[in-house]
């Protein structure tokens, strides 16, 4: 609102200056101009004098011819006021008009950018909708698919029939079948986890060695690893690191790497990973193999 009021305030202040001007431009032509040297022609009453220059004919004027003699010069009245004519009545009446047009125009005008500003943040706001809802139906998506994937997961389990004996499986814990395309793992004794390779680290597999590929159903398992007790020995290579993982001076570490795909999936997206890392435990009678490791040994993708 007092946007409008000052837009109105000046339209009717240029009226008042063009009515201003036009009266100010009557005034003028009807009043007389001045002489050059900036006074204002006037009558004497020198105008009766003889063009011969005598005054013999004319007393009075011989005697005004006087230099001596004071002289009465007379000035015209002041210019009554020169009324509007139709001509300066149809141009205020116009300039009015046309005031109260572009007073009209500017509203309007002022109008529809209020009215494309809103429709702009409406549209920003419908378009943001969509993106959330679009982000969201992606997201569900993706969970739904990711649900229905197979996923392998690596346990440990004990042999039944012999004693200190465990085994490292791979079970399919998805909704569609899996095929394991390669198994690698390696074994490493050091003091503790944080002694470990920040990422695993496993030996070239040589092309003849490399397992054959594994179907595995929703619910199946396969084993990957089996380790006994008295191959601790053998794992260790030399006395000397064997007694280093009895006494706990050291810690025997096993871990691993399984690669599978998904059946039904097409593209780069079947290929899966499963990263698995457990550790030994020695005890004088009995043995343990639990899961360990940093979490970069313990990821699925």
């Amino acid at each position: 609102m007092s946007r409008r009021w000052a837009v109105l305030v000046a339209l009717f202040a240029l009226m008042y200056a063009g009515a201003a001007i036009a009266a100010q431009d009557a005034t003028d032509s009807a009043t007389p101009r001045s002489t050059p040297d900036g006074s204002v022609p006037q009558t004497s009453q020198k105008a009766n004098a003889p063009a011969d220059g005598s005054t013999a004919a004319n007393p009075a004027a011989a005697e005004n011819s006087n230099p001596n003699q004071p002289q009465i010069i007379v000035n015209p009245p002041a210019p009554a006021p020169v009324e509007w004519g139709w001509r300066q009545q149809v141009t205020w009446g116009a300039t009015i008009v046309l005031a109260v047009l572009g007073y009209v125009g500017i509203m309007l005008a002022l109008r529809t950018l209020k009215s494309i500003d809103r429709h702009l943040e409406s549209g920003g706001a419908v378009t943001k909708v969509a993106m959330d809802t679009a982000n969201a139906a992606l997201a569900l998506a993706q969970a739904i698919a990711s649900s229905e994937r197979p996923w392998i997961v690596v346990t440990i389990e004990p042999f039944l029939t012999m004693e200190n004996s465990f085994k490292v499986m791979a079970s399919n814990r998805g909704r569609s079948p899996a095929r394991i395309v390669s198994s690698v793992d390696q074994v490493r004794i050091t003091v503790d986890e944080t002694n470990l390779p920040k990422a695993p680290e496993f030996e070239n597999v040589a092309p003849g060695d490399e397992p054959e590929p594994i179907v595995l159903l929703p619910g199946e398992a396969t084993g990957i690893w089996a380790l006994n007790r008295e191959d601790l020995g053998t794992i260790c290579k030399s006395p000397e690191v064997l007694k280093k993982v009895e006494r706990w001076q050291e810690t025997l570490f096993l871990f691993g790497r399984i690669q599978y795909m998904e059946l039904s999936a097409v593209g780069e997206n079947q290929m899966h990973e499963t990263f698995w890392c457990c550790r030994y435990i020695h005890g004088e009678k009995s043995s343990a193999l639990v899961m360990a490791g940093p979490p970069a040994y313990n990821r699925h993708s």
